[in-house]
């Protein structure tokens, strides 16, 4: 996830007042198998060659050192190699048979969401809150696709943690990795120096990493990493504008997700609107091309939060110019 730009509200409330709302963006972890030493973590997804099973277990984990503390908190979800009976990833990008089914995420009836703390605690208590909704939003979605479904772990850590797709510090933003949210404590309350004190930047931040475990369950990780491996890499400008289809891609899921939220006042909508604004602070600008210009944010999360319809997601068919 690219860091915020920074800027005035007005610009901001303007963009939500008027209907242009944009949701925020995240970082998706290394895709770590040998297959090219070009597929690095700088966009690039971690995926298992088979479809994940439903299995899970709640852990804690707490780790110190002298030199850094690590405090993760999950709902484990496992994966083995045989694939059970049932559902299986599709492992194809622009004609994925999900965009013919039509379907969105859910309405809800409720989403009891704790009052924000800005502290590692706070933020964990206020995330694993608001991910049983947005799963009670997604499942039956996924269930009429007729594709896998499991629970996302959120691992909220300080210092340093160790991943599948190799270690991450809770000074950067928050990654997706086989399955699991990896969540930086503090970062987004202190980000790039200014503080940010609103529960809907992080509901909308998790609502885009959200969006990359769809995208695993559904086959677009694995499928998007492989596109990269034959084009020469993540890094080569093929592989950079798939990098940018996925990552819109998970921006329009992130924009369907919230969604539900602004239905019968689920939750406040001041909430779902800044959430959605956040990522008008966000994009490539002076960075490596690999998450997309704001103004494609901007229009791809829009295509997501009001059609609230899988086929306005098909990043992979979009022009060039759409994933710039």
């Amino acid at each position: 996830m690219p860091p915020r730009r920074k800027s005035s509200n007005g610009p901001i409330l303007a963009l939500v007042l008027g209907g242009v709302v944009i949701l925020g963006l995240g970082a998706v972890g290394v895709f770590a198998a040998s297959l090219n030493s070009k597929v690095k973590e700088a966009g690039n997804s971690n995926y298992t060659t088979y479809s994940p099973t439903y299995t899970y277990t709640s852990t804690t984990t707490t780790t110190t050192s002298t030199t850094a503390t690590t405090r993760t908190s999950s709902t484990r979800t496992s994966s083995t190699p045989t694939q059970p009976p049932g559902p299986k990833a599709v492992y194809k990008l622009a004609d994925h048979p999900i965009f013919g089914t039509g379907i969105g995420a859910n309405d809800l009836a409720a989403c009891p969401l704790p009052k924000m703390e800005y502290n590692p605690a706070g933020e964990e208590r206020f995330l694993a809150a608001a991910l049983p909704c947005i799963e009670k939003a997604w499942q039956p979605a996924m269930k009429a696709a007729n594709l896998p479904y499991q629970p996302v772990e959120l691992q909220v850590f300080t210092g340093t943690v160790n991943t599948p797709c190799g270690s991450r510090r809770n000074d950067v933003t928050a990654m997706y990795c086989q399955g699991v949210i990896y969540w930086p404590g503090n970062y987004y309350a202190n980000e790039g120096g200014t503080t940010v004190r609103h529960p809907g930047v992080y509901l909308g931040q998790l609502s885009h990493e959200y969006g990359h475990h769809i995208q695993w369950l559904a086959g677009f990780l694995r499928a998007a990493s492989e596109a990269q491996y034959d084009v020469g890499g993540w890094d080569t400008r093929q592989g950079l504008e798939l990098n940018r289809r996925k990552e819109l891609q998970a921006t329009c899921f992130g924009g369907m997700t919230l969604a539900p939220f602004s239905h019968k006042n689920v939750i406040p909508m001041d909430v779902v609107n800044t959430g959605l604004s956040d990522a008008s602070q966000r994009g490539d600008y002076n960075r490596t091309p690999d998450h997309g210009s704001q103004q494609n944010n901007e229009r791809w999360v829009m295509h997501g939060h009001k059609q609230n319809d899988i086929k306005a997601c098909n990043t992979w068919a979009a022009s060039s110019a759409d994933v710039s």
